[in-house]
């Protein structure tokens, strides 16, 4: 019987070969992907962004145990597409236009998606169109937008108003991060909150969310 502390402890140190060894062999024997991803991914993720928090690991070590939860993640996803599962809901994520950073965003993607969320990651440098695109073609509950740069700040809340004014404000939530952002610009553009941080992003969604 394979020992799923095993994945837990991968993800955490960030062993891409041992965390997808552990999924396969859990799957192979029949162990319920939903349990897997609710009992050991989850925490797992949860712990190394709390490391993150804590200046204990830092963006090496988080992207790693990013990158090994996702590559469990990929063998799981299938069965729970085959098997109806639900996510905890589904999320736009995207880096707002005129900003070509997306490793913090990424990095939130992946941890969204380890917290059992449906993540569509539209890159970088994304037009308030394509985020209105997206709403109507994915249906999510939240959008999140990120910006690393002053001067694209002023993108998010192109972005807030475009939707708005699209009639769809009111089907989405929107959380907004990034180095430069504050509490005070997201009440300001009319954002329902943000965080300055990957833990503290997937907190704020679960609390959009419910």
């Amino acid at each position: 019987m394979t020992d799923l502390k095993n994945l837990y402890d991968a993800i955490i140190k960030g062993n891409l070969e041992l965390s997808v060894s552990t999924t396969k062999s859990a799957i192979d024997e029949g162990v319920d992907p939903q349990m897997i991803i609710k009992d050991f991914m989850i925490p797992a993720m949860d712990k190394i962004g709390g490391m993150f928090e804590d200046c204990d690991v830092f963006i090496p070590e988080l992207l790693l145990a990013a990158r090994a939860m996702k590559g469990s993640l990929t063998l799981i996803q299938p069965l729970l597409t085959s098997g109806g599962a639900e996510s905890n809901g589904k999320i736009i994520i995207g880096t707002v236009r005129g900003d070509l950073h997306d490793i913090g965003k990424n990095i939130v993607g992946s941890m969204l998606e380890g917290a059992g969320f449906q993540v569509i990651n539209l890159g970088n440098d994304v037009s308030p169109q394509k985020f209105i695109d997206a709403i109507q073609t994915y249906n999510p509950q939240i959008v999140a937008m990120s910006a690393l740069l002053t001067t694209t700040m002023t993108s998010m809340e192109t972005a807030v108003n475009a939707i708005r004014e699209a009639g769809l404000r009111d089907k989405v939530k929107i959380m907004i991060g990034g180095a430069p952002v504050t509490a005070n610009f997201s009440n300001k553009i009319g954002a329902d909150g943000y965080s300055d941080n990957a833990n503290g992003a997937v907190k704020l969604a679960r609390e959009l969310i419910s």
